[in-house]
């Protein structure tokens, strides 16, 4: 079961739901792997639509990782994202949001 207070995503990955989750280290990992500088450059580079499949791949591998997975960039190539590529922004986009929304505040 994933808490979304945590900041963690279901997606069902491989046959398996799993947990992702965008820990600070997960973020590093992220910038590093689309060349960002910033957590601001990389959160508004998804905001903006300026994101390739590539792209969406990373967040998505740097979500398992969060979650406590042992996923390499050749795992998830190979495995199966149920709802395809549609389900795979919707878990980006709610991991982006939730690893910067703090429990309690409004926006």
């Amino acid at each position: 079961m994933v808490n979304p207070w945590a900041g963690e995503v279901a997606l069902v990955v491989g046959g398996e739901q799993r947990v992702l989750k965008l820990t600070l280290g997960a973020l590093a990992e992220l910038e590093e792997a689309l060349g960002e500088e910033t957590l601001v450059a990389l959160v508004e580079r998804f905001e903006g639509g300026r994101f390739s499949s590539r792209d969406l791949m990373a967040l998505i591998l740097a979500g398992l990782r969060g979650g406590g997975g042992d996923w390499t960039g050749a795992d998830l190539l190979r495995a199966e994202i149920e709802g395809g590529p549609l389900a795979a922004a919707r878990a980006a986009a709610a991991l982006l949001a939730r690893a910067f929304t703090v429990p309690g505040e409004s926006g």
